[in-house]
């Protein structure tokens, strides 16, 4: 070995060192950079004719367990997925009312029934009259409360949609163009690693709203396709298409052509969680719009629709007639059996008995469909309304089944079928958070550790000392063979 080529070799070194040492400043400066992949440096022998000439720097390497990656992605996915849904029912159980709570739907139909209690006992008190009344608006007020808040619950559900929608035809156009940087940083010889953090990280917002695959194509250019089978991105990034609303009311639907779907490169697609854009965030908006909420207004709906039923009976107010108002109306008007959609937003007290709406109270006592006031000490019909409350009987309509309830048993089970879908859904909530943050730390343990960087980075020093050492004792031949 010649003393060029012994100087050849300690400069290799030292460039070697010289980019190690680069790599490890950059590994312990993004320790805590949220999807930062460590680097490590791509070293091999250098030959030259069969002789050996130096170490040769390859590239630097980004470290990323794919397939960790890959199932954290679908974990992070599901576990959005299930905290949508999870909070859906958690929202209406607390609208509904725990039963004990005031101001829930079982405690004013237990005040109601309370109120006719007492306004049977003294008939003639115009202020227990007046009571009855203000209970029974209560109960319609509470049921026209609940109906908008899932109107609203589903506007909501719209509104996320169509960011989320946004958020990825952007996301997706960026990814699109970092595969074209990081190309065009190969073509000329750069390290295009902190480019592909840039896109992971993208990739990682996009898949908690639909689960997608990554497949890696050559020169670290990368395709998307989601779970279900679309393509998002393979050369060019897909178009997302979605129109909002502005205003959801009960019968609106997309099955109607009211509501909008979601369409792929302007091609209707199945918006449904099972699509194939479900399974993220995304799906589970759609399902809560368009499954989940119209689901709780149709069993709401059934519920006013038996509370308007049992006093619209002539067998419990002999003074009316079959298709008559009772008590409870629709809207002020007699309830439609073609016309239940919403109907929890539109049932009110029958004006008869609200003197604020021109009505008067001795209708309660003496009968909706009376032209004049009987005996003020008659409770006949003010118990009929109580024992109206307590018949047990099966509702027209809803899941409800044949099993015969009480009013109350009725709302009892309204929210026992929410509580119920509530904790199942927190039990998968709980299941895929946890699959989610044990996926987390298997990919937070292929990171960046600074204790390895440092023991790496005194390896570095010892290397670029030697090599510098190798240098110094090559110039000191060098002098000696010039002093000669």
């Amino acid at each position: 070995m010649t003393i060029s080529s012994s100087l050849a070799n300690a400069l290799s070194g030292l460039t070697a060192a010289a980019r190690m040492a680069d790599v490890v400043a950059s590994n312990t400066a993004n320790a805590m950079t949220e999807g930062y992949a460590r680097r490590e440096l791509s070293l091999e022998s250098k030959s030259l004719g069969g002789t050996g000439a130096g170490v040769k720097v390859n590239g630097v390497t980004r470290i990323v367990n794919e397939v960790v990656l890959q199932d954290r992605r679908l974990a992070d996915a599901a576990a959005g997925n299930s905290t949508v849904r999870t909070g859906f029912y958690t929202r209406v159980e607390t609208l509904i009312g725990d039963p004990e709570s005031t101001g829930s739907l079982s405690s004013r139909l237990a005040d109601f029934d309370s109120a006719l209690i007492e306004a049977s006992s003294l008939p003639e008190s115009d202020a227990r009259l007046a009571a009855v009344v203000s209970a029974a608006s209560a109960v319609a007020d509470h049921l026209n409360a609940l109906s908008k808040d899932i109107a609203q619950i589903r506007i909501e559900a719209d509104d996320s949609i169509e960011k989320q929608v946004d958020f990825l035809n952007t996301s997706l156009k960026q990814v699109d163009d970092l595969n074209a940087d990081i190309l065009a940083e190969h073509s000329a010889g750069h390290d295009a690693s902190a480019l592909m953090d840039q896109r992971q990280a993208l990739v990682d917002k996009i898949s908690e709203i639909v689960p997608v695959r990554q497949v890696d194509r050559s020169l670290d250019q990368i395709s998307l396709y989601t779970t279900g089978g679309a393509i998002l991105l393979e050369g060019n990034p897909v178009k997302i298409g979605f129109s909002p609303v502005g205003v959801i009311t009960a019968d609106m639907t997309q099955a109607s052509g009211a509501l909008s779907g979601l369409t792929l490169n302007d091609k209707p697609v199945s918006s449904a969680d099972a699509g194939v854009l479900g399974g993220g965030t995304l799906g589970a908006l759609f399902a809560v719009r368009d499954e989940l909420a119209p689901q709780v207004q149709d069993e709401i709906d059934a519920f006013a629709r038996d509370l308007i039923e049992r006093f619209a009976n002539p067998a419990v107010d002999p003074t009316l007639t079959s298709g008559d108002a009772g008590l409870f109306t629709d809207g002020g008007s007699a309830f439609d059996p073609l016309d239940e959609v919403g109907l929890a937003g539109r049932i009110s007290l029958n004006a008869l008995v609200d003197p604020s709406a021109g009505g008067a109270l001795w209708h309660l006592r003496d009968g909706l469909g009376a032209t004049s006031p009987g005996s003020v000490g008659n409770s006949a019909q003010l118990n009929a309304f109580s024992d109206a409350m307590a018949e047990s009987r099966a509702p027209t309509s809803g899941s409800f089944g044949s099993t015969q309830r009480s009013s109350s048993g009725l709302a009892a089970e309204v929210l026992s079928s929410i509580s119920s879908a509530r904790q199942a859904a927190e039990a998968t909530q709980s299941y895929h958070a946890a699959r989610q943050e044990t996926l987390t730390q298997m990919s937070l343990a292929d990171g960046v550790d600074t204790d390895y960087e440092l023991e790496t980075l005194l390896r570095v020093e010892q290397a670029y000392a030697a090599n510098a050492k190798v240098i110094k004792t090559i110039d000191e031949l060098i002098q000696q063979i010039l002093g000669w």
